[in-house]
């Protein structure tokens, strides 16, 4: 195996590849996500279409850094209806959104793209839907009390891993998906084309 670089932050995400048994390092992307999707937000595209480019952007900018090296991108965006939620700014905004998703279902798109020497070589998008339960304000401002600052780490303001599990009532989709990272197409990915071994 070529040398891996996960281009991420994400705890999450290198904990799912570490447990996956792969080597690797992180080298977080130095990009402006919303200025990279501000084009294919005015063109309309898709919530999924706009994890797929942010999860390309990302790894060819840390591959541009790292000649030969095998580079790992991956965004996670939240689709409901017609609207698209980033990560909250503050804990007013984190409030609104779990107001606002409560009792309805929500779609995570989970895109992961594989970049080596500023090529493109393999891309994939995954979805989820998740339905959260009924919560009352009072309900919201006492799981926001009891997570912290962990409720502006993510997209959906939950880490289904968890305290946040207790907003929901279903769930379709991968479980690794909703984590932030395809991770079964990913592994497919490495054994056929980049030689991983197991």
């Amino acid at each position: 195996m070529i040398p891996m670089i996960l281009a991420s932050k994400s705890q999450a995400r290198a904990a799912l590849l570490s447990n996956a048994g792969l080597s690797f390092r992180t080298d977080t992307a130095q990009i402006d996500e919303r200025a990279a999707e501000q084009p294919l937000v005015q063109a309309g595209a898709s919530p999924a279409d706009i994890a797929s480019l942010l999860a390309q952007v990302k790894a060819s900018d840390v591959s541009d850094r790292n000649p030969g090296a095998l580079v790992i991108g991956a965004d996670q965006t939240l689709g409901f209806g017609e609207r698209r939620f980033n990560k909250p700014q503050n804990d007013e905004a984190a409030r609104r959104q779990l107001l606002d998703l409560a009792g309805h279902s929500h779609q995570l798109h989970s895109a992961v793209a594989c970049v080596k020497d500023g090529e493109i070589l393999w891309s994939h998008v995954s979805t989820a839907t998740l339905t959260m339960r009924p919560l009352s304000p009072a309900q919201i401002g006492r799981y926001m009390a009891r997570v912290g600052d962990q409720v502006r780490t993510s997209v959906g303001c939950y880490q289904l891993e968890g305290l946040g599990v207790q907003l929901f009532e279903k769930i379709d989709g991968d479980y690794f998906t909703i984590l932030g990272l395809p991770l079964l197409p990913l592994l497919g990915y490495l054994r056929q084309e980049q030689g991983l071994e197991f």
